[in-house]
């Protein structure tokens, strides 16, 4: 994968109700890495398309408006997913994302189908607002291309360093961040950038900074991974990452890696760093969306569980386990 120099975001430094805004903006465009799905480039020097991607036919587009889901086989949860974006999914269905689908057919006595499609600019559109699937699990709980179940888990960016660095770093406010080469997730050219990219940017830290684009080279498999290998192999000395995709990889390190959410959680006036994560359905699918919320009231536990197995952080997680012991 190549790197490049992050370069200053415009308008970083704006009125509270812009930051909110892009705020919004940033995390639709990359959370879980999964959520990238309205910013991007598809077709990027080094990437291919998969296979399974084919365009929904005009026909069935057309008949599809809000508050007019399709209809849906009783039998089937199609999935909307990406089929090369571990942790979170693949066609292989190892994934996170794959299981937790899996638990939720189990519950609703469905089948999972799957709609595969590479997650970049125009996804929803050619996967769940064509009626190609019913459901995306990974999206930001304030997602506005779908509607939202409650959330099933809330995480965080975090600092990935090597232990034998003893580092220990926490907040983007350590002076010792202006002496490190560090690791940042970008989207791309048009500063729809991540928000530690935005949160370096407002600190003046821009020449130490190595760029990983979230897409990566998507011919090879797992492209976001880049950023925690680089890492392990000491080309940047710390790195900024989503937490899941953070947690997954750096436990398959050859190197013992340590991971460290992001404090505080929110960079003032209004950066967060700590997002809900929800599934996503078509608007006017409230049938649907309920009944995925009932199950994963129901099935918590076994969410919990699968989320544990993959290395996902999650904020609050550690005051729950030692309320339940």
């Amino acid at each position: 994968m190549s790197s490049r120099s992050l370069k200053p975001a415009p308008n970083v430094s704006t009125k509270t109700g812009a930051r909110r805004q892009l705020a919004k903006t940033l995390i639709a465009c990359l959370i879980v890495v999964a959520a990238n799905v309205s910013c991007g480039r598809a077709g990027q020097r080094g990437e291919t398309a998969p296979a399974a991607q084919t365009t929904p036919t005009a026909q069935r587009s057309q008949t599809l408006t809000a508050g007019q889901p399709p209809q849906q086989d009783g039998a089937l949860l199609r999935v909307c997913a990406d089929p090369n974006n571990l942790p979170f999914s693949n066609e292989r269905r190892e994934g996170f994302e794959n299981k937790i689908a899996d638990v939720l057919a189990r519950e609703m006595h469905r089948k999972v189908e799957y709609k595969w499609w590479a997650q970049r600019r125009g996804f929803i559109r050619n996967t769940l607002r064509a009626g190609e699937c019913d459901v995306v699990l990974g999206v930001p709980a304030s997602f506005e291309l779908a509607l939202t179940t409650s959330p099933y888990y809330r995480s965080s960016y975090v600092f990935v360093s090597r232990k034998d660095r003893h580092l220990d770093i926490r907040s983007f406010d350590d002076p010792v961040l202006r002496k490190l080469k560090i690791g940042v997730q970008l989207i791309g050219d048009d500063s729809a950038n991540t928000p530690p990219a935005h949160a370096l940017t407002a600190r003046h830290m821009v020449e130490n900074v190595v760029g990983y684009t979230v897409y990566g080279d998507y011919s090879k498999p797992n492209p976001p991974a880049r950023i925690v290998e680089a890492v392990a192999r000491g080309e940047v000395d710390v790195a900024v990452v989503w937490g899941p995709l953070a947690g997954y990889f750096a436990s398959r390190q050859k190197v013992s890696l340590e991971v460290v959410p992001v404090s505080p959680e929110i960079d003032l006036p209004f950066l967060p760093f700590v997002y809900d994560i929800s599934m996503g359905v078509r608007r006017g699918d409230d049938a649907l969306r309920e009944e995925l919320e009932r199950v994963i009231e129901r099935r918590r536990a076994e969410i919990e569980t699968i989320l544990d197995d993959y290395g996902v952080p999650r904020v609050g997680r550690e005051q729950q386990l030692q309320a339940t012991s």
